[in-house]
């Protein structure tokens, strides 16, 4: 039994070491927009590699490898399909991650060259890779930063339902949203409740590309930009942020929390919409994205506990941490001294 055991346990470290074989496939075949490509029907892959400048034996060989995954399907010998799984990775379709599986080949896999460096000095590596820190990078980059402005786009779209499901924003008459990025959640929010004005609060050049317009928000919704580090949108009573603390230190995120506290109602609220990290050896994306995170930019994921202590020192205490159908909690927090 014993040396089943230790064959069982050797298959396993296997899989998991060679699982990069097929993330950088996928990454690959994000770039290349092969799912695009596939949109209309299986194609042979002689006609798939000249649309995507690649060799037909090469690409061949990368498709066979996520058709064994679930992704494509060879429906005939050298031809291939989309299975319900691949039909994600179109960049029209309505929960599509292509652009965040294509930038995680792009800029993800290129920084984790740098994570034995992370994990003997604790700090990010994203400037070691790209010679800058990764929001002056994207800043730079506009084609990288609208690429990211896209992939976040696409968590919000696959997140925000559960969001608004699992959270009575109808008591809110004035929402800010912030770091809020080009509006998805908001504007799902404001939809959903045509009683609340909304707020979205995110760095000049991107709330330049909000999305509120198209969703026909303009009038009940309010484009500020600015610092997150400097003065948030004032007179809210109900402020959120989702997936922004994780990218700071400790000391960086008590001073964000202290700034919401102070440009918040008295008797305000603020709800911080993160991955977080149940306790023991439960398997749960947190773990992964927080060491993403510190890979990336010396960020992190965190524990109830932790953020209970952090909302402590900014002069909050948290009500109830609320569950989602999706790797997302909402954390909710009262300033100190407000009613429950």
């Amino acid at each position: 039994m014993g040396s089943d055991s230790a064959q069982d346990g050797s298959l396993r470290l296997l899989e998991i070491s060679e699982s990069f074989i097929y993330a950088r496939a996928l990454h690959l075949a994000a770039e290349l927009r092969i799912a695009d490509l596939l949109a209309d029907g299986p194609r042979p892959t002689a006609e798939l590699a000249e649309a995507s400048g690649t060799r037909p034996e090469a690409l061949h060989r990368l498709l066979r490898a996520l058709a064994g995954r679930g992704v494509f399907t060879e429906v005939a010998r050298g031809s291939f399909g989309l299975t319900p799984v691949g039909e994600c990775l179109r960049s029209d379709h309505p929960r599509s991650v292509r652009a965040t599986v294509a930038q995680a080949g792009r800029l993800t896999a290129t920084t984790f060259q740098h994570a034995e460096e992370v994990l003997r000095t604790g700090e990010g590596a994203f400037t070691t890779a790209f010679g800058q820190p990764v929001w002056e990078y994207l800043q730079e980059h506009p084609d990288e930063g609208a690429d990211f402005d896209t992939a976040m786009h696409e968590h919000s779209r696959i997140e925000r339902d559960a969001i608004v499901a699992a959270y009575d924003f109808s008591r809110a008459a004035r929402l800010v949203d912030i770091g809020g990025g080009d509006g998805t959640l908001l504007a799902t929010v404001l939809q959903a409740h045509p009683e609340t004005a909304g707020v979205l609060f995110d760095l000049p050049h991107v709330v330049e590309r909000n999305r509120i317009g198209d969703a026909g928000l303009t009038g009940r919704c309010e484009i500020v930009g600015g610092d997150l580090f400097g003065d948030l949108p004032a007179g809210g009573d109900l402020y959120m942020m989702k997936s922004v603390l994780h990218g700071w230190t400790d000391r960086e995120v008590v001073g964000i929390l202290t700034g919401c506290r102070r440009a918040m109602k008295p008797d305000g609220t603020l709800l911080l919409i993160e991955r977080v990290i149940p306790a023991g050896d439960t398997p749960h994306s947190s773990k992964a994205f927080d060491l993403a995170m510190l890979v990336m930019a010396g960020g992190q994921e965190r524990t109830e506990e932790e953020y209970t202590a952090l909302l402590t020192e900014a002069g909050f205490r948290v009500a109830r941490v609320i569950g989602t159908d999706s790797s997302l909690s909402i954390v909710e927090a009262v300033p100190t001294g407000a009613a429950l």
